[in-house]
């Protein structure tokens, strides 16, 4: 069982786990990893059943695994499992659907 399968989020959630943006800038410079921002893009590797309306009926999610995802700089929680980094979020942090 992977780490992600280890994680199952709830309501609204999915569990993102972050690209790592390229090592080496244009003219062959590299940056430090104190220098680096945070990655903004991601994979989504768990997704939660959705939200619950205010009737009681589950509202469903609009991403899924697998998809590639933007999300804001400080948005959600980040965790750690088996060595390997996630955030886990609400689908409302999420910006958009990176269609490649």
């Amino acid at each position: 069982m992977s780490a992600a399968n280890k994680i199952q989020p709830l309501a609204d959630r999915v569990v993102v786990k972050a690209l790592e943006e390229a090592e080496q800038m244009r003219g062959g410079l590299y940056i430090p990893d104190t220098a680096k921002e945070k990655p903004q893009e991601g994979e989504i590797v768990a997704v939660g059943p959705g939200k619950l309306s205010d009737e009681g009926s589950r509202i469903p999610m609009e991403v899924a695994s697998g998809d590639r995802v933007l999300y804001g700089k400080y948005s959600g929680t980040e965790v750690t499992v088996e060595g390997d980094q996630y955030l886990i979020l609400r689908e409302s942090d999420i910006l958009a659907i990176v269609n490649h």
